[in-house]
């Protein structure tokens, strides 16, 4: 690396935290996820304005490689975080509700994406025709469940009969998406060897022996008292999880899958009793890790978005893949919730938070870029996809679900809370919401 490179990566990590920190900021005071706003950091970054003058002078093609490993290293961190703070709980005593929701959402946005993609690979054809169908119709599955607890959390609803049953059901649903997009990616043959067939027993050596093992690691590490943790998880429990979470995706992506499904299922099989205050303490150290790596996968995923040469074609297109995605997810979810028995304002209620999409889906859609699945135009318009849905699910949550009906709901589920365990403490891991959660 010359010093050149060295000056001119800094440079642009350093752009690119302003902008994003100031746009995160405006999208927050506007009421929507900070993601938004850092998202649309990358997207203005690229070639869409000034015709890639901008984008070339702050980051040269040379540099764009060191930048790329480093955005890859903030979403190995993200997926990380996201598998450490799912709720494992949320799937549990949920009933038919949860999976009705969730099985909805994803069977009725996958067909009707699969539909959609038989169209589009028309005025959009790529090597595997098989493959951009099947891939395009898992993208459009996707809820993005850190986003949704996010929203849920700030407007004080996640512990509500619809808010629970929205994490229920967005977990579950994830699990499964992610499971189907690992099977598109394996049946497409993005990697046809022998190496496909290893990844289950990784999986299964994975939650029955690493799992145990970690988990009587970390509870041996785990802070004890109110003062305990206050100076961080310590080296070794850090450096235990760090490892894992990178020796499981770069196992991940020699199987023949990508990264994000190691790094994911590194979290996702990290213990949660006995470790609350060690999970929180090291969720903590790697969200301000993220928060710096993170916005240079922004900016690598925006410099492949060009909307300037988007034309009357192409704001077609984007209209049909918007009511596809829209429709898919919130028809899905209102038509499972309402099949069982929920209410007319919680179906509706759980059709808009599961269209949620966010910061998850731009990670997908990188994987379908970088796999050849989706071309750039396409890859812009689903980029714009991803952010219109989300942006849409703050404002329709307010006029679907008003606060004075969420306070009502608040005050039911907590008396049955007290009732069930009168003498129960407090988790010691409810604290404030992660940084993960975009």
């Amino acid at each position: 690396m010359t010093t050149h490179q060295t000056a001119m990566i800094m440079i642009g990590l350093a752009s690119v935290l302003t902008l994003a920190h100031l746009l995160g900021r405006l999208a927050r005071r506007c009421g929507q996820p900070a993601v938004l706003g850092e998202i649309l950091a990358g997207v203005l970054l690229g070639p869409t304005l000034f015709h890639g003058a901008l984008s070339d002078t702050v980051f040269p093609s040379d540099v764009r490689p060191m930048l790329g490993a480093l955005g890859n290293l903030g979403v190995a961190l993200f997926m990380f975080l996201v598998g450490l703070e799912l709720d494992h709980r949320l799937l549990r005593g949920t009933g038919r509700a949860a999976v009705g929701v969730s099985v909805g959402s994803i069977v009725v946005s996958f067909g009707l994406g699969t539909l959609l993609a038989v169209w589009l690979w028309h005025e959009h054809p790529v090597g595997n025709r098989l493959g951009s169908v099947l891939f395009l119709g898992a993208a459009m599955s996707i809820t993005a469940f850190p986003v949704l607890a996010r929203i849920l959390t700030d407007r004080g609803i996640q512990h509500t009969r619809v808010g629970a049953l929205a994490m229920a059901s967005a977990a579950a649903g994830d699990v499964v998406a992610w499971l189907l997009l690992a099977a598109v990616l394996t049946f497409t043959g993005s990697q046809s060897s022998w190496q496909v067939l290893l990844i289950v027993p990784y999986a299964v050596v994975m939650v029955v022996a690493v799992r145990p093992l970690l988990g009587r690691y970390l509870a041996a590490r785990e802070p004890r008292g109110t003062a305990a943790g206050a100076h961080g998880p310590g080296a070794g429990p850090l450096g235990v999880l760090t490892v894992l979470l990178l020796v499981s995706g770069a196992l991940s992506e020699w199987f023949g899958l990508h990264f994000i499904f190691g790094a994911f299922l590194a979290g996702a099989i990290v213990p949660r009793r006995g470790t609350e205050r060690l999970r929180a303490a090291v969720a903590d150290r790697f969200q301000t890790v993220t928060w710096m790596l993170l916005p240079a996968y922004f900016t690598v995923a925006g410099l492949k978005v060009d909307l300037s040469t988007v034309d009357g074609d192409g704001l077609g297109e984007l209209a049909l893949i918007l009511l596809v995605a829209v429709g898919g997810k919130f028809g899905g979810a209102y038509l499972g919730a309402r099949a069982a028995g929920r209410p007319a304002r919680s179906a509706t209620t759980l059709g808009i938070l599961m269209n949620t999409r966010g910061l998850t889906e731009l990670v997908i859609l990188g994987v379908g870029l970088h796999l050849g699945l989706l071309d750039t135009d396409l890859y812009s318009l689903m980029v714009v996809m991803a952010l219109v849905t989300t942006a849409m699910t703050a404002p329709l949550l307010r006029w679907a679900y008003p606060r004075e009906i969420a306070k009502a709901d608040l005050r039911e589920p907590a008396a049955e809370r007290e009732a069930a365990a009168p003498a129960e403490p407090l988790a010691a891991a409810g604290g404030k919401p992660s940084g993960a959660q975009r």
